[in-house]
C-alpha cells in the first residue's frame, strides 16, 4: 500500500508520498500549525542509505490543509557543506530531531536541534527566523544545557508564554527545565524525572502535550534505531511530577511500539479531542529481529557485565546484523500516525490512561 496525493484515509507504516508522487523525508518531526496550514517538518534521510556516512541532510518542511496531503516546501534548514566545523555539516555532525516554537514577544520562530558531536558528546544548536519558513539563522551552539549532555527533547509553550524544554539527560533521566524569555536557553531551573540506571531502561523520544489540564509525557527506552515499549505518564504540571501509567500500546505483543518510535503528539484543529501521535518506523528492514535479544545486547553493553574486549565483539555482532545506528538506511524509513484513545480515571485507572490503537486504516472523518 502506497499512501498518496488522491487517498483520504491514513495508512500507518506504508509508503508516504508528497503531492509530486516523492517519498516525505521528515523523520523525528513534528506538525506546527499557522493560519490555517500545518506545517510537518523533520530530518531530512533522502541521502541517509547507511554507507556514505551521512546522518541528516537538513531539515525539510511540508505543508497541507488536511493533514493527507502534502506539499514540499524544501529543505529550509541546509546542510552546511563549507564548514566542516559546523553543526549542520552533515558528514561530522549528527543532527536529531528538529523542534519549532513561536516567541510572541520576540516575534521569532525558534527551532532548536540536537547534535552528536564527533567526540561523542551531544548538544543543542539554536534557530530563528522571522517566517516560519526561513530563513533561519543559528544563534547559539554548542549548547550544553544545564551542563548537561543532551539528548532528545521536546520544547512547549504554555499560555502565558512561558517556554519549557523537556530533554534525556543522555543515559541518566528525564529533564523538565525552564527557557529563558526569549526560548534559546534554559533559566537554570528544572526538575528531574524517570532517574535510571543505563540503556535500554532510560527514558528518550521525550514527547510532551497537555489535554484537559493534565500533562502527559510519551518515552521510549534507548535501543538505537530498535524499537521498544513505550511508556506515558501524567502530572498536574509543566515540571509535575509525572506518574507512569504505563506502556499506551495495547496488545502489542512484540513490545515494540508497533516497530516504531514516537516523536511528537499534536492536536487536529476543528476536532473536539483528537491527538495525533506521529511515530517513525526507523528499521523496518529489521522489524524481525526480536525485541528481547536487542534489549539484552543493549544492557549488556552499559551495565558492567562485559569486559572491553566482550563488548567489541557484541558491537560487531551488533553491527553484523544491521542493529547498529550506523549501519542505519533511514531514507527506507516509514511513518506510524496514530490517534489517541484517552480514558478517563476510573477503578481500573485510577489516574487515567492514554492508549493508541493499532489501525490498518484510518480516517480523521471518524472523529467529532
Amino acid at each position: 500500500m502506497v499512501q498518496n496525493s488522491t487517498d483520504k484515509w491514513f495508512y500507518p507504516g506504508q509508503v508516504w508520498l508528497d503531492t509530486d508522487g516523492k517519498k516525505i523525508q521528515a523523520h523525528g518531526g513534528s506538525v506546527f500549525y499557522l493560519d490555517g496550514v500545518y506545517y510537518w517538518y523533520g530530518e531530512n534521510k533522502e541521502k541517509t542509505d547507511g554507507k556514505n556516512g551521512i546522518w541528516t541532510w537538513g531539515i525539510r518542511f511540508y505543508s497541507s490543509t488536511d493533514l493527507l496531503h502534502w506539499k514540499d516546501e524544501g529543505v529550509i534548514i541546509q546542510p552546511d557543506l563549507a564548514d566542516e566545523d559546523s553543526p549542520l555539516n552533515p558528514y561530522h555532525a549528527k543532527l536529531d530531531r528538529p523542534h519549532l516554537i513561536f516567541n510572541e514577544k520576540t516575534k521569532k520562530y525558534v527551532c532548536w536541534v540536537k547534535i552528536m558531536n564527533e567526540d561523542g558528546t551531544q548538544s543543542e544548536t539554536i534557530l530563528t527566523a522571522d517566517s516560519i519558513l526561513g530563513p533561519y539563522r543559528i544563534v547559539r551552539k554548542n549548547l550544553r544545557p544545564l551542563g548537561m549532555s543532551a539528548g532528545d527533547f521536546d520544547l512547549a509553550v504554555a499560555p502565558d508564554g512561558k517556554g519549557y524544554y523537556f530533554f534525556e539527560r543522555v543515559h541518566s533521566e528525564l529533564i523538565s527545565a525552564d527557557l529563558t524569555e526569549d526560548y534559546t536557553d534554559v533559566t537554570g531551573y528544572y526538575q528531574t524525572h524517570f532517574p535510571k540506571l543505563y540503556p535500554p531502561f532510560v527514558r528518550e523520544g521525550v514527547t510532551h502535550f497537555v489535554r484537559a489540564g493534565k500533562h502527559y509525557l510519551l518515552t521510549s527506552g534507548t535501543t538505537g534505531y530498535l524499537p521498544n515499549s513505550s511508556q506515558a505518564a501524567v502530572g498536574d504540571s509543566w515540571h509535575g511530577p509525572y506518574k507512569v501509567l504505563g506502556d499506551p500500546h495495547p496488545l502489542d505483543d512484540s513490545h515494540t511500539s508497533y516497530h516504531s518510535q514516537i516523536s511528537s503528539v499534536f492536536k487536529v484543529e476543528g476536532k473536539r479531542d483528537l491527538y495525533i501521535a506521529l511515530a517513525d518506523r526507523w528499521r523496518p528492514d529489521l522489524m524481525n529481529l526480536p525485541y528481547e535479544q536487542y534489549a539484552k545486547w543493549f544492557q549488556q553493553m552499559f551495565d558492567g557485565s562485559l569486559s572491553a574486549d566482550e563488548k567489541q565483539q557484541l558491537n560487531r555482532k551488533m553491527r553484523a546484523m544491521g542493529a547498529a545506528d550506523e549501519m542505519a538506511p533511514t531514507c527506507d524509513s516509514e511513518y506510524v500516525w496514530l490517534p489517541i484513545r484517552f480514558v478517563d480515571p476510573c477503578k481500573e485507572y485510577p489516574d487515567g490512561m492514554v492508549f493508541i490503537d493499532w489501525k490498518d486504516q484510518w480516517s480523521l472523518d471518524e472523529y467529532e
